[in-house]
């Protein structure tokens, strides 16, 4: 996964109304309603369907640090799916605030600086970007092609301040992301 989909799993994770099973059996037994078979869930999470079944029954207890991570991974993305839908439909008519560091680029008339410059922006976004980058993580668009549509978000909403100043600013880009959260 690239940056900006680990900020919309974050971004929903946030919404859950219950938390998500603690235990390994809960989390196992969660796994395998969803999944339908131990063999899925053992594709899902890196391990044999008889550890699944173990883990299961409660064999065994402390499975490795990282297959316990997927396990926790793989459940928390599953979580809630209606509260999921329900918070992006929400958010696809209010619009989402990005907050980010990031290295921006930009096209800009002869004459005037377009060197690219680390910024720390808190920028909220309308409705319509919210929407495409939905639509886009919906249809399984990369990271680049996400980052630019933020990028078009910041151009109009940030950099041209709705049409009232830089209108020169052809393209922004976003390059290197120090880090990036999203909130709806």
């Amino acid at each position: 996964m690239g940056e900006i989909e680990d900020a919309i799993e974050r971004a929903d994770q946030e919404s859950f109304t219950r938390e998500p099973p603690k235990t390994l059996q809960g989390r196992i037994n969660y796994l395998l309603r969803q999944l339908g078979t131990a063999r899925a869930v053992a594709a899902e999470v890196g391990v044999t369907a008889d550890s699944v079944n173990r883990y299961r029954r409660g064999a065994r207890k402390n499975p490795p640090a990282d297959i316990a991570s997927r396990i926790e991974a793989a459940v928390r993305s599953r979580w809630q799916p209606q509260v999921r839908k329900r918070r992006r439909k929400q958010a696809a008519t209010t619009g989402i605030t990005v907050e980010t560091r990031a290295r921006f680029g930009y096209t800009a008339p002869i004459g005037t600086t377009d060197d690219g410059r680390f910024r720390r922006l808190t920028v909220r976004l309308p409705a319509e970007f919210a929407q495409r980058l939905f639509d886009a993580r919906d249809a399984g668009a990369g990271d680049q092609q996400m980052r630019d549509i933020i990028a078009e978000g910041f151009k109009e909403t940030y950099f041209q301040d709705g049409g009232s100043r830089a209108m020169g600013i052809s393209d922004v880009a976003i390059n290197d992301i120090d880090y990036l959260d999203l909130d709806y």
